[in-house]
Order: C-alpha cells, then sequence, then structure tokens
C-alpha cells in the first residue's frame, strides 16, 4: 500500500480516486452483447456462456432436481449458518415494513402512501471465484417481505454447467425457484429484456464487476430499473492509536481479497499504528489463498495519515466509502459525523465480514463514491409507493379558491375548472 502523509486538501479528489478502465471501449462492448441478447434471446446467452464460462449448456434454468440434489452437498454445518444469518436478515428487514398511515390535511381531505411490491425483480449473484451466496439471502428476504410477486435469480454456472451448491441452497431457503445459469453483461441483458426462457423482469438486483455495473446502467435507458451503480467492493478504515493493528490488517485483506479492482484505503492519525499495520499485512497475507489477488488490490490501495480525527472525518465523508470501520476512541460520536458511507462499522469488534454475512443489516451497498447520493439496499428498494387522496365536497370547497387561484397563475385553465365544474353542477 502507498503511504501518503498530511496530503493538501486540493490533492484528496486525485488521492481519493477510484481504480478505472476506460469506459468508453467498455460501453461499447457491453452494448455489444446486450443487443445480441436482446435480439438472439437464449442463443446469445449460451454463446456468451460457452465464451466466456467455457460451458455449453443445453438448459438454462437450474431444474428441481438440480435444487434437490444440492441440499445434500451442503454440509449441516453450512445450512445451519444460512439458517443462522437468514434468520438475523429477516428480523432486522421486517422491522422496515411501515404500516399505512392516513393524513387529514384538511377538514374532508385524506391522504396516505402505502407501500406495493415490485411485481418482477431480478437477482444477479456473483459466481466465479467466489460464489456469493450470501447475497442471495440479502436480495431474496427483502423481496420476499417486499412481496415482490415474481423474483428471478441469475448466476454464472461451472464447467460442467453447474451452480455451486450454497447458491442453490441459499435461493430454495429463500423461496426462489426460477434460477436460471447466465452469469455477466448477458445475465443482465436476459433479465432486462426477457429470452425464450428467462423471464423480462422491472428491476435489476445484485453486485458485479465493472462489465455488469456498465450493463446494469445501459439497461436503464431502456427503462429498466437497478438498485444502485455498484461496482467493485471497497472498504475504509478510519482508525487511532486505540486500534488493533491486527484486526485492521485483517479487515483491510478482507476486501482486498474480493478482486484486483477493488479499493481499500487505511486513514489514520497515528504513524506508529500505520507502520504496524503495513507489517501486519504482509504477515497475514502470505498465509491467504487469495493473496495474489489480494496484492493487486493493495497496489491500488492507500495509507494516509492526518493531522487529526476532525480532518480524517473529513476526508473519509469525501471518500463516501461503501464500508466504514470506525476503529477509534469515542467511535459512536465520530459516527455522528459521518454523512457519507454506504454502511459503519464501529469499534474494535464489529468487522465488515459479519455484515457481509450475518449480523442482519444488508451487504449490498453503493460503492465508487456514490453513498454520497444511494442508500444501500432495504425492503423500500423492492417497493414502489404509491400516494392516494380522498376529498369529500366539503373537501373540495375548502381547497377549491386555492387550487383555483394557482391553476389560473400557470395559464391551466382546464385544471381550474375541474374543481369548478364539480362545485357548480
Amino acid at each position: 500500500m502507498q503511504v501518503f502523509k498530511h496530503p493538501a486538501k486540493k490533492d484528496w479528489p486525485d488521492l481519493l480516486r477510484r481504480p478505472v478502465i476506460d469506459s468508453s471501449s467498455l460501453e461499447k462492448s457491453v452494448k455489444k452483447i446486450l443487443d445480441k441478447v436482446k435480439d438472439k434471446g437464449d442463443k446469445a446467452v449460451k454463446k456468451y456462456a460457452k465464451e466466456f464460462d467455457g460451458v455449453n449448456l443445453k438448459k438454462l434454468q437450474v431444474s428441481s432436481k438440480e435444487i434437490k440434489d444440492a441440499e445434500a452437498l451442503v454440509s449441516d454445518e453450512l445450512k445451519k449458518a444460512i439458517q443462522q444469518a437468514a434468520y438475523n436478515i429477516e428480523k432486522f428487514h421486517s422491522a422496515q415494513l411501515s404500516t399505512v398511515e392516513i393524513i387529514e390535511t384538511m377538514p374532508g381531505i385524506k391522504c396516505w402512501r402505502k407501500s406495493i411490491g415490485i411485481e418482477k425483480v431480478g437477482l444477479y449473484i456473483p459466481g466465479g471465484t467466489a460464489p456469493l451466496f450470501s447475497t442471495i439471502l440479502m436480495l431474496g428476504i427483502p423481496a420476499k417481505l417486499a412481496g415482490c410477486k415474481e423474483v428471478v435469480l441469475c448466476s454464472p454456472p461451472n464447467k460442467e454447467g453447474k451452480l455451486n451448491p450454497a447458491i442453490l441452497y441459499a435461493a430454495q431457503l429463500v423461496g426462489i425457484t426460477k434460477i436460471f445459469k447466465a452469469g455477466g453483461v448477458q445475465a443482465i441483458g436476459a433479465m432486462a429484456y426477457g429470452t425464450e426462457s428467462i423471464p423480462q423482469v422491472y428491476k435489476i438486483f445484485g453486485p458485479g464487476n465493472q462489465y455488469v455495473t456498465c450493463a446494469k446502467q445501459l439497461i436503464q435507458k431502456d427503462g429498466v430499473a437497478i438498485d444502485m451503480p455498484a461496482g467493485p467492493s471497497e472498504v475504509c478504515v478510519l482508525a487511532d492509536d486505540s486500534a488493533n493493528a491486527s484486526f485492521v490488517a485483517a479487515d483491510l485483506l478482507s476486501q482486498a481479497e474480493h478482486g484486483a479492482d477493488s479499493q481499500v484505503l487505511l486513514v489514520t492519525t497515528s504513524g506508529a499504528l500505520a507502520n504496524s499495520i503495513g507489517i501486519e499485512i504482509n504477515k497475514q497475507m502470505d498465509l491467504l489463498p487469495r493473496k495474489e489477488l489480494a496484492a493487486k488490490s493493495l497496489a491500488n490501495s492507500k495509507i494516509i495519515l492526518v493531522k487529526d480525527m476532525e480532518e480524517g472525518i473529513e476526508l473519509v465523508n469525501e471518500y463516501a466509502a461503501e464500508h466504514l470501520i470506525i476503529s477509534c476512541k469515542n467511535d459512536e460520536a465520530i459516527a455522528e459525523k459521518i454523512v457519507n458511507a454506504g454502511s459503519i462499522f464501529l469499534g474494535n469488534y464489529s468487522p465488515e465480514s459479519v455484515g457481509d454475512y450475518a449480523s442482519g443489516t444488508n451487504h449490498t451497498l453503493p460503492t465508487n463514491g456514490y453513498a454520497k447520493a444511494y442508500s444501500g439496499v432495504s425492503v423500500d428498494s423492492f417497493v414502489k409507493k404509491i400516494t392516494y387522496q380522498k376529498l369529500e365536497e366539503e373537501g373540495l370547497r375548502n381547497i377549491a379558491t386555492t387550487v383555483e387561484l394557482m391553476a389560473s397563475a400557470e395559464g391551466l385553465d382546464a385544471h381550474r375548472n375541474a374543481v369548478v365544474i364539480r362545485l357548480t353542477s
């Protein structure tokens, strides 16, 4: 990791820039795949499965037998872990459900808002080097709580044409049965436009690499909603001299192992701590099976020494991390000053990996600075909110003059007449 001591504020934008690839060439190649899927359907999805995943697929949909067989391949210990995580996630997300409250704004005028589950949603679950079955819990559970009628899941198959058994077990645990062997851009295209096998959906959820993120952004132009433009995973640790160097090193490596395009950032007031963390990273990384990926990620990552905690808070707010770990004295007081972050982890005993899996909060979060404007996934992400109003005659008479005057001032006489005609006929 590169070390920067007391950088000037004018240098922060360059210092906090995420690793990127050429977006123009990326968009061109992604659009080509999307167009092919839109035009050729299943045929294109299978073609790209062979090209990118090295597998010949006869059928895209996972059969009920495959789902049943997968359960026997998952150890009892892992099943219990998945069940515990699902319980905590459901408990936390259930509290997000709200009851309808009718507000009488004036006598005779009642207004209210109701949450309606999005009818058809698509979940993208990365496979590849890390089959993220935990993401199924994070997306499938709030989708169920929201009342979505149709949930479609796509995930890339291995070279034998199979999905990881834990993915299939987690899917059936949360009630998802429409599961398809499709990964990458072609999966996003299939859910966005529909194919002979894969149903079209109204909104697509799930993390992915820069190709998947680009595909999600492009299909928005065709009227398909997405959860957020979430890209490669990232973590920022804000630490003072009370932090445990080995804990922080482990947290940084837990994100670095996601992939070469992930980024980790350490912001600290302590030079001694920064040195200790650097030593710990090298020691722990040598023991990791994915150390090569972690090493590539760390080459894009930084340690930034700041003069005091106030400067540190300002810097991490500017960075707007997907995950922010606050390993400091007075962690809760510091957290009150954070305005830009996807999810915050407080103290020395709140590793980000717990939030990734089982504490109950959602791990589908805004990356690449989008935490300045986006929230992480919640039950709200799976609903649309419809407003209602009902006026009695008394209510219309009470508000008529207000509406007539405003409509006339805007030159919209038909609007005015829609009120007048009801009170004069």
